[in-house]
């Protein structure tokens, strides 16, 4: 019993420093634009924004229907006004993943319809000072984002599962 009592010690002691291990403070979050509602009209994406915390090296998501919406940084007047001015950057994907990378207010519209309510401005934050900063592989932009980040969950994955099935079938 003794013997038995030991392993279950040592299995919940390697599970508790694997799952410290795991635990990553600057982690980025990826926020996506109104939730489940995603990138549409008449939605208040100031309210979404607003109930959010952007901190550097976060990325906002953009889901919406390819060649009907799009997406377009912009500065502040082009925000209010709905147009074109301070334009920065597009995407077009439907997918879009895009890096915040300096705390700073960002200010995102749809062209055609920005009216519709299709807006959003966030305020990013920098990291606390107890944080590190992500790697630059996460500050790239587009689908080298995605693929870093698909890579990386997958990677998590499969060796939480291999830490699972051997702590699972006492190989510990």
């Amino acid at each position: 019993m003794a013997i038995y009592s030991h392993c279950t010690s040592v299995k919940l002691l390697l599970l508790l420093l694997f799952l410290a291990w795991r635990a990553d403070p600057s982690a980025s979050t990826d926020h996506i634009v109104g939730g489940d509602l995603g990138w549409n009209p008449n939605i208040n994406y100031s309210s979404w924004s607003h109930n959010q915390t952007f901190l550097v090296g976060d990325l906002i998501s953009f889901r919406y229907q390819k060649h009907t919406y799009n997406v377009f940084e912009v500065n502040k007047t082009g925000y209010d006004n709905c147009t074109m001015d301070g334009y920065a950057s597009n995407w077009t994907s439907g997918k879009d993943f895009i890096p915040l990378n300096k705390p700073q207010m960002y200010y995102f519209i749809c062209n055609g319809f920005c009216f519709g309510g299709m807006k959003v401005s966030v305020v990013v934050r920098p990291l606390p000072a107890n944080a590190t900063a992500p790697t630059k592989a996460l500050a790239a932009r587009g689908s080298a984002v995605e693929k870093s980040m698909a890579v990386r969950r997958v990677g998590d994955l499969v060796v939480s599962l291999v830490f699972a099935v051997v702590i699972g079938l006492g190989m510990m």
